[in-house]
């Protein structure tokens, strides 16, 4: 485990807004196949509730403009359903060699705080169902935990029903 005073820009950027979160590390580990595991590993060895760990997606429009949508780990972002709620005939996700070029972020550590732009973020509307869920905290090994009206709020989101 990591030191408590460990901070990340996320939780600058949180400290800084005056915005009320727990930060949560974990020991970073690979799957059998060598890759990292994300998401479900994340929430498991945490002991939460994986629908309560949300996962950032970055995805590029039909327009070229660059979307962030959050959903719970356990869940498949529709394509479709996430191109109406941001207003775009379609969506693709961005492809993992633009990932930190885009956001400023690697995989598996993207948060949808601190971005290199305020994109247009939308959550899974389930977010609003918990007390505090869980993003991840810009980097990979930590995660922050923090009420969804304030993440929604200082990110200017959405929420709509994103998942498959």
């Amino acid at each position: 485990m990591r030191k408590k005073d460990e901070k990340t820009n996320v939780m600058r950027i949180l400290d800084q807004k005056k915005i009320p979160y727990t930060a949560h590390f974990y020991a970073e580990e690979q799957g059998p196949d060598g890759t990292r595991e994300y998401g479900l590993h994340v929430a498991q060895a945490l002991g939460q509730d994986p629908k309560r760990a949300f996962k950032t997606l970055t995805a590029r429009g039909a327009s070229k403009a660059v979307y962030v949508f959050d959903i719970p780990a356990p869940d498949s972002l529709d394509l479709k359903k996430a191109a109406k709620a941001v207003g775009e005939k379609s969506v693709e996700l961005l492809h993992v060699s633009e990932i930190t070029a885009v956001t400023g972020y690697v995989r598996g550590g993207c948060s949808p705080v601190g971005m290199k732009k305020a994109y247009t973020t939308v959550f899974h509307l389930s977010a609003l169902d918990y007390p505090t869920i869980y993003v991840s905290a810009g980097k990979i090994g930590a995660q922050v935990e923090a009420a969804p009206e304030d993440l929604l709020s200082l990110l200017r989101a959405t929420t709509a029903d994103l998942i498959v």
